[in-house]
């Protein structure tokens, strides 16, 4: 079953004017029931919301900014085909599953026989779109304004949320329609143009240093006891991320600065506990996507789910034995990123979970099942069902399990610092902030500077964040994607194809991507 299930159409349906569907619907609505209804979310289609209001006369109070908040974040969750996708395409792991042909658009992408028919591709369009026309509907200037005193915080994650859908896209796709604080009907969508990427990192930046001015860290917030809500740390994380990806090497170094030196964060002690439920929003956390399990799911809606679906997909396929559930076999690491890992790396059983071993040392006896869709004798470690997960856990618990995908950790921070301080010139601090990742699992200091020393650190991020949806874009901005990735192709695979659909419903005046 292809778990990206069509839904309604992008544009038509994603970035509808509220007026427009008031006039054809006399539909009222709440944001996070409307949002969701552009969505084609049958779960909340059968809602009989209990907050029923005018869309253009929504905003009266600050509960009503907070609903709309929620919704807003309520998108984040489609982030695990990013993360899929981004190691899937890589030389970390295989799409797997059940045969080659369920979910096909995973499979073509781990080939790299992938073009603008594609229901993973298209999902990633559709789901940050929705989450920016959340984003816009809170930020666009409203007739008549309240004011209350958390407003500010609210517009600013508003900001920090609409800059990080806006990332997806600019990443995946390249030049993409930059739509800023306002809501579009379909003629308009019609008449809308791909925006040059330059441009749409530019809104970007100054989404992310609008929300910095205003948001203060976790330490300080006023809301920091709400788990998930983002805080001075993430934007400054998202923003150096930003200009490391433009190769603006100085700013993305003095941004990372800033950050560590707030002095908010640490490496967690243990690597191998460190993606465990228990251990969430730990002192290595800058950003994570919060998800629950307390409520079911379903098949039909995947974007429906509050629960991590990821965590039971990448399970082991019909398992029966100690500490884990059974699951589904997606996104299985390789033997090739097994065998990258330095000698006695503790990161290496903490990622990879070499299921034949597992068994033979640990649960024998045990017994799971191989999928048609590729197996490689390895699971994903990091985000996996526990057996005490599935036995506890509610009905369709491999659809609702609340691990966290930590999207922003520290140690990718220290890297990335180190990798700006080296372009710029400074290998000492670089050594600094790459040794401190090492230290933490008891390997050995590296010394070397210069081009070493980069390729140092680019081994490291492989190392530390493998499986966790950055290895792709990694290779691709460093320009080692072709020495890396079988089948890619220079000059077309840096980016993806604009979904065909997307482009049909713009009235085809969007050009395709180079190669596609």
């Amino acid at each position: 079953m292809a778990f990206i299930l069509r839904q309604r159409q992008l544009w038509v349906v994603l970035i509808l004017n509220f007026k427009i569907m008031k006039k054809i619907n006399k539909l009222f609505i709440t944001i996070i029931i409307s949002t969701s209804l552009l969505m084609g979310c049958s779960k909340f289609l059968d809602l009989d919301p209990p907050y029923t209001q005018d869309a253009e006369n929504f905003f009266q109070n600050e509960q009503d900014y907070l609903r709309a908040l929620t919704g807003a974040y309520d998108l984040l969750q489609g982030i695990f085909v990013s993360y899929w996708i981004g190691d899937i395409a890589s030389d970390n792991c295989i799409a797997g599953g059940e045969s080659a042909t369920d979910t096909e658009g995973l499979h073509q992408i781990e080939n790299m026989t992938h073009g603008a028919v594609n229901d993973e591709l298209r999902s990633i369009m559709r789901f940050n779109y929705c989450g920016i026309g959340r984003c816009n509907f809170i930020l666009e200037p409203k007739e008549v304004e309240v004011d209350f005193p958390s407003k500010s915080t609210i517009l600013a994650e508003a900001k920090f949320l609409r800059a990080f859908y806006y990332f997806e896209l600019v990443k995946f796709f390249g030049d993409i329609p930059l739509i800023v604080d306002q809501r579009l009907g379909v003629q308009q969508v019609q008449d809308l143009e791909r925006t040059p990427a330059s441009e749409v990192y530019a809104q970007i930046e100054k989404d992310l240093n609008d929300a910095i001015s205003i948001l203060s860290y976790k330490s300080e917030s006023t809301h920091s006891g709400i788990k998930g809500r983002v805080d001075k740390g993430a934007a400054l994380g998202l923003l150096g991320k930003i200009y490391l990806y433009q190769e603006k090497w100085s700013l993305a170094n003095q941004t990372f600065s800033v950050l560590i030196n707030s002095g908010n964060y640490s490496l967690s002690n243990d690597y191998s506990t460190l993606f465990l439920k228990e251990n969430e929003n730990n002192s290595e956390t800058v950003f994570d996507i919060e998800y629950s399990d307390q409520e079911g799911g379903s098949y039909d809606c995947l974007i429906c789910l509050e629960g991590n679906l990821a965590v039971g997909y990448q399970g082991i396929r019909q398992y029966d034995g100690e500490q884990y559930g059974d699951g589904n076999s997606y996104n299985l690491p390789t033997q090739d990123l097994y065998d990258f890992f330095e000698y006695q790396d503790p990161r290496r059983e903490a990622t990879c979970l070499n299921i034949d071993d597992f068994i033979a040392n640990n649960s024998q006896g045990s017994t799971y099942g191989v999928g048609a869709g590729g197996h490689t004798g390895f699971y994903n470690n990091k985000y996996i069902k526990s057996r005490e997960e599935m036995l506890n856990g509610i009905p369709d618990n491999d659809l609702t399990s609340g691990v966290n995908y930590r999207v922003i950790r520290y140690a990718d921070i220290l890297l990335m610092a180190a990798e700006s301080s080296n372009k710029i010139g400074n290998d000492s601090n670089s050594l600094i902030h790459l040794n401190m990742v090492r230290q933490r699992i008891g390997l050995f200091e590296k010394t070397s500077s210069g081009d070493l020393l980069y390729e140092d650190i680019l081994k490291e991020r492989r190392s530390e964040l493998s499986c966790e949806g950055h290895r792709f874009f990694d290779l691709v901005r460093t320009r080692k994607a072709a020495d890396e990735i079988n089948g890619f192709v220079v000059g077309k695979h840096e980016l993806f194809p604009i979904p065909q659909d997307e482009i049909d419903l713009a009235g085809g005046n969007w050009p395709q991507n180079p190669g596609y």
